[in-house]
């Protein structure tokens, strides 16, 4: 039998929908609104097969840059040999999920924006630059009492 190479050859993991998700696309997919500039996950739906992606850009991130009726356009990036193409996919609504790849990093501003209010209202310095992690600190490791020596059991039957 040929080989297939067809346009979704090697989805069947990739494209089935995940355990107690199956059945019909909820309304909450449909009622979400996205903006130019948004961060969007791009995660084929198999339910719905028109303005499915291609599967190389499924798993993949990009920024919204046009909006549709129903759809949106995404601008990723795609690896072609020794460079980055920018690439614009247009997707169904149903494809996309907003990214929480910036949520870390909105979490952090707001609380830094607390404590630089908090020390200010102090009136002392603080640093907010993140740290990697540092060694630990020397400590001496003692032993309460004598060592134990353990020996095993000896074997005895019970006949």
């Amino acid at each position: 039998m040929p080989h297939s190479f067809g346009y979704r050859a090697r989805t069947r993991d990739m494209f089935k929908r995940g355990f107690k998700e199956k059945g019909p696309i909820k309304m909450s997919t449909y009622l979400t609104p996205y903006k130019v500039g948004d961060i969007v996950d791009i995660k084929a739906n198999a339910a719905e097969q028109k303005g499915m992606p291609h599967k190389y850009y499924h798993g993949k991130t990009g920024i919204v840059y046009n909006i549709t009726p129903r759809g949106v356009g995404v601008i990723c990036n795609k690896v072609v040999g020794n460079r980055y193409l920018e690439k614009r996919v247009n997707l169904r609504i149903e494809h996309v999920k907003h990214s929480k790849c910036r949520q870390e990093f909105l979490d952090r501003v707001k609380r830094n924006a607390a404590l630089k209010a908090e020390a200010k209202e102090k009136g002392e310095r603080i640093v907010l630059k993140r740290e990697p992690a540092q060694p630990r600190q020397a400590h001496h490791v003692t032993a309460e009492g004598l060592p134990q020596t353990i020996v095993p059991v000896a074997y005895e039957t019970t006949i």
